[in-house]
């Protein structure tokens, strides 16, 4: 237990409670993207910090191409950190990343890395594929591909349409049966004598027209990965109010992935709101276990604590105490 590494989302973080007059210590192994990975620490001339996948055959085909930035705090003084530069290496061997750290850590202290991007290199070769992100080309068989395609063609030449959807700012064309089929809100609103019903006409002006057909995409199987990213916010907010289970938990997923110091207030607030209890836990642990509330701006807190809902400022403290008096 005393060399875990803890994880989160793309942060790895080992915890040393006594580097002692050791010259060398190694992490146990802890697993981010598809491979195993370890910390050492060596200390001769210089305090030196290495990061290497663990010997495999996964690590031997598909090397790691990694972005990622590492800091070394002492532990109960987290403000007082070191922060390296961004990083972008090929790590095979633990001789491939060393950061050599002009401090000498003794006792107590904390290392951790934040993953800003995990590539796979192919032995084939080919462009280094990210582990975050997706080309669409997932296996699948035909008669999906096909019953694919034939939704997608539905939604953008509109054949066949029976709905018009008014967004805040244009109008699309989709059709009952589909969003029956997503959603049991739509399918009380077409299935009822209700207004949407006897005009074929639903208002969804609370979103966008891009947001909107980037939902309706997804709805019928055509999202693309860069527009589920870049309106995960809004999917999920209409994820929430039209009862799309699976949809809901896929924007979950996506954000726990995507925490960092520049969002994870924003994040904490939509898990709060939309009763996201897993990315809720992810932001909190994030702030305070991690450590990174100290890298959050001092106005965006205050702001945070001015508008937030009073119950969640409550769980925040309730947390930092936790977490500094864990006994």
């Amino acid at each position: 237990m005393a060399d875990r590494v803890n994880t989160l989302a793309r942060l790895a973080q080992w915890k040393i409670d006594n580097f002692g007059p050791s010259s060398y210590k190694k992490s146990d192994p802890f697993k981010l993207g598809i491979w195993n990975w370890h910390f050492t620490i060596v200390r001769n001339r210089f305090f030196s910090i290495h990061l290497f996948p663990e010997p495999s055959r996964v690590s031997k085909e598909h090397p790691p191409l990694a972005r990622f930035i590492l800091r070394v705090s002492l532990a109960g003084s987290s403000r007082n950190f070191i922060v390296s530069p961004v990083y972008e290496r090929l790590l095979r061997t633990q001789d491939d990343f060393v950061w050599p750290v002009d401090t000498a850590f003794t006792g107590r202290f904390i290392i951790d890395v934040e993953f800003l991007d995990l590539k796979i290199c192919h032995m084939s070769g080919g462009e280094p594929s990210s582990i975050w992100s997706s080309d669409g080309n997932s296996p699948c068989n035909k008669a999906q591909r096909s019953t694919l395609h034939c939704l997608s063609r539905m939604l953008d030449e509109a054949i066949h349409a029976d709905l018009t959807i008014i967004t805040s700012n244009g109008t699309l064309r989709a059709h009952k049966a589909v969003l029956s089929a997503s959603s049991p809100v739509f399918q009380s609103m077409f299935h009822h004598n209700l207004k949407e019903k006897e005009s074929s006409t639903i208002h969804i002006e609370d979103i966008s027209l891009e947001s909107c057909t980037a939902l309706l995409s997804y709805l019928y199987g055509a999202i693309k990965h860069e527009d589920f990213r870049k309106h995960c916010l809004a999917l999920l907010g209409a994820a929430n109010k039209y009862d799309i289970g699976d949809l809901k938990d896929l924007c979950e997923e996506s954000l726990v992935e995507d925490i960092n110091s520049g969002n994870v207030l924003e994040m904490l607030n939509e898990a709060w709101l939309y009763q996201l209890h897993k990315l809720k836990k992810g932001c909190l642990t994030f702030l305070f276990e991690f450590g990174k509330i100290y890298d959050v701006k001092d106005d965006e807190i205050n702001n945070l604590f001015q508008h937030a809902d009073r119950e969640l400022v409550m769980e925040m403290f309730h947390v930092m105490l936790t977490v500094s008096n864990p006994e």
